[in-house]
């Protein structure tokens, strides 16, 4: 037995990258592919769906797929931990619907982000800098700025990363209190930097995506938990069980 998909923004790199994938696959069937500005009654016909639109129409097509009971895996960046926290709010005890929201489907990704908010627990300074390619619309991508609200989450009685200058425009874009740098240009895919600072010291964890086969793997494994999912599961870690509550829900 297959499980349909409807795929929200299924005209985009990540979009056709999912409806092949699903097309590919033995479990899955691709029971619509809906354009960023599509009909979302479309999405109805399916068990499942995935959202990689952009970040303005993103919000509005995760609360019509919870409104109708359609389980749903986004890809779409701009959920900072705020509109994650608005849509908890708005499903609450109301939907036995699983949200699904990953920033980043790299494996790569996943584990320099954890070794990132492992380490930044140790040091005065943090500031992360990304680089993606021209057609990237967002800044700072999903993935720096779920970083960033990770590393100053770790740091917890440590306080805030030292980030003088803040006020300035070149010292970057202040995400959860951590500088993010973002780069927009040709020749690039994907990449992000984390650089810490201490004393007599710095530490550099770097990740490069180098082909959008990267995110393969990834795409798979959070559609498969996606049916048993209740409620908002944020990152691709929790799925992979990277930390003590493994896939619970938020």
């Amino acid at each position: 037995m297959t499980t349909s998909v409807a795929v929200i923004g299924a005209n985009g790199r990540m979009g056709s990258l999912a409806c092949r994938l699903i097309e590919q696959s033995d479990d899955f069937r691709l029971a619509a592919g809906i354009g960023s500005s599509g009909d979302l009654s479309e999405m109805l016909q399916a068990d499942l769906a995935i959202d990689f639109t952009v970040p303005e129409v993103s919000p509005a097509v995760v609360e019509y797929a919870v409104a109708h009971g359609v389980p749903i895996l986004v890809g779409t960046s701009g959920w900072s931990a705020e509109r994650v926290e608005e849509l908890e709010t708005t499903i609450g005890g109301k939907f036995s619907v699983g949200v699904i929201i990953v920033p980043n489907f790299s494996l790569g990704s996943v584990l320099a982000t954890r070794l990132a908010v492992t380490a930044a627990r140790f040091f005065d300074s943090v500031e992360i800098i990304e680089a993606h390619h021209e057609h990237k619309i967002d800044s700072p991508s999903g993935t720096a700025v779920r970083t960033a609200e990770l590393i100053t989450e770790a740091r917890g009685a440590r306080g805030p990363v030292d980030a003088p200058f803040a006020d300035q425009p070149a010292r970057g874009q202040q995400v959860a209190g951590v500088p993010v740098h973002s780069l927009r240009m040709h020749g690039v895919a994907a990449r992000q930097q984390v650089i810490l600072g201490g004393a007599g010291e710095q530490l550099m964890i770097q990740h490069d995506t180098l082909s959008a086969s990267a995110y393969e793997a990834g795409i798979m494994l959070a559609l498969r938990a996606l049916p048993k999912t209740r409620g908002v599961v944020v990152g691709l870690d929790r799925l992979l069980g990277l930390d003590d509550e493994g896939a619970s829900s938020s």
